[in-house]
Formats: C-alpha cells, sequence, structure tokens
C-alpha cells in the first residue's frame, strides 16, 4: 500500500499541471501580433537599405574626388620645373626680339628663334600655355603690376604693355605676368617704379609729382 501511494503521489509533476504549462508557452501569436513584427521587419529592411544606398553614395564621392586629386597630382608634378625653364624662355624672347632689330632676321637669328619654338612646343605638350594680357583689364590672379602710366587711348587699369608673359599650366597660374597699367591721364600722374618685394599683383600706389 505505502508503495503504491507514493508512486500516485510522488514528487514528480501531475499531469494537469504538465497541459497548463505546455498549453501556456506554445500559445499561437495573434493576427495582430504577426501584423506589427512584419511592419517592424519592413522599417527595419528599408532603414538598411537607406544606409546601403548613403554608405554607396559617400564612398562614389570619396572615389571620384581621390580621381581628382590623383589626376591633379600627376598633371602637376613637373610644376617646379617647368616653373624654372619660364626665365630661360624669357631671354630666348628678348634675344630674338633685340636680333630682329639689329640683323634684320640673319641665320643666326632664325636658330635662335627655331631653339624657342621647339622649347615652346615642348612645354605646350605639358600643358604650358601662355596668356594674354595687353589690352585686358589688371587683375591680380593674372598680373603682377610694375608701372601704373597716364593714357588717354584706353580706360584705366588697363594692362598697356607685358614685361614678362604669364603662364598657365593646366589652368592653373603658375607665373604672373609682368605688366604696365594705365591710369587716367588728367590726375597728373607718373610712372612709378615696382616697389621692391612687392609681390600682391596690385598696382603700385601712384605718386603726385608737385609732392
Amino acid at each position: 500500500m505505502m508503495k503504491r501511494e507514493e508512486s500516485a503521489h510522488g514528487a514528480g509533476p501531475v499531469d494537469g499541471d504538465t497541459d497548463q504549462e505546455s498549453t501556456g508557452k506554445g500559445a499561437a501569436d495573434t493576427p495582430e501580433d504577426i501584423q506589427q513584427k512584419l511592419e517592424l521587419a519592413i522599417r527595419e529592411t528599408e532603414q538598411l537599405k537607406e544606409q546601403l544606398l548613403r554608405k554607396a553614395a559617400e564612398f562614389e564621392n570619396y572615389k571620384r574626388r581621390m580621381e581628382i586629386e590623383f589626376r591633379s597630382i600627376i598633371e602637376n608634378a613637373s610644376e617646379r620645373l617647368i616653373t624654372d625653364l619660364l626665365p630661360v624662355l624669357d631671354d630666348f624672347d628678348r634675344l630674338l626680339k633685340s636680333a630682329r632689330k639689329e640683323t634684320g632676321g640673319d641665320v643666326l637669328s632664325q636658330g635662335f628663334e627655331l631653339i624657342a619654338s621647339k622649347l615652346s612646343k615642348i612645354l605646350s605638350l605639358r600643358g604650358v600655355q601662355p596668356f594674354e594680357s595687353v589690352g585686358k583689364p589688371f587683375d591680380v590672379n593674372y598680373h603682377d603690376a610694375l608701372l601704373q602710366m597716364p593714357r588717354t587711348d584706353v580706360p584705366p587699369n588697363t594692362v598697356v604693355e607685358e614685361v614678362d608673359r604669364g603662364y598657365k599650366l593646366n589652368d592653373k597660374v603658375i607665373r604672373h605676368a609682368k605688366v604696365i597699367v594705365s591710369t587716367p591721364a588728367d590726375d597728373s600722374l607718373s610712372a612709378v617704379p615696382p616697389q621692391a618685394g612687392n609681390s600682391s599683383g596690385r598696382p603700385p600706389e601712384p605718386t603726385d609729382l608737385d609732392s
């Protein structure tokens, strides 16, 4: 009898308790719960998609920016050498002008002209181009003023003479043109010598002869 009672009233759970627990754990989600979970998953998917698109756009912009910077470095890598060569081209130009006046274009001056032409062509193939200044308005981005000169035939602050040509390398100004700039003729102005160390590109202040 005792054994039979122990087996009937032992420590293990009874069948009724087991059925209640399994029923509570295995309860199915309601349609409302499923709809909420679906909407949450859709929102999370949209957020992840937006983040992915944003990162892709940022990467494209970064790649494009790096390509532009790299191309600029390659194109301007020889800028220092070219800048050092420009005074040599200036000397050839001055020599040619002098030779044409004195000899009328003999063989020697023609040889100088051929050398200067070849040097200009080599620089041009590397992206170096001179830019015109005479007749243009004075611009600090392109010109360094050496003198001011009263003129009546052109508006004030017009480049009337070019002492040294200006040059660009791939649309970048690598040397400003050294120029003479016009001033109004009725201001009693005189040509002003260039100020020492004036690298601002602005015309020197005019001086009054009466002072």
